[in-house]
């Protein structure tokens, strides 16, 4: 596999877990955030990780 990156299309289906709110992708820190929640959730091997307790909280 070559270095699987996140497709910024996927953005359309996801929104938050927790507040259902639209995310935005952080190509610089491979993350979603979800501003309303105030997290920020992985994305891993291109695949974003939408479990809360796997998000950090952002600062």
């Amino acid at each position: 596999m070559n270095d699987p990156t996140f497709d910024p299309k996927m953005l359309e289906a996801l929104i938050c877990p927790l507040t259902h709110a639209t995310l935005q992708y952080d190509a610089e820190k491979q993350e979603l955030v979800s501003k309303p929640a105030n997290l920020a959730f992985p994305i891993r091997d291109g695949i974003p990780v939408m479990l809360v307790d796997e998000a950090r909280t952002l600062e």
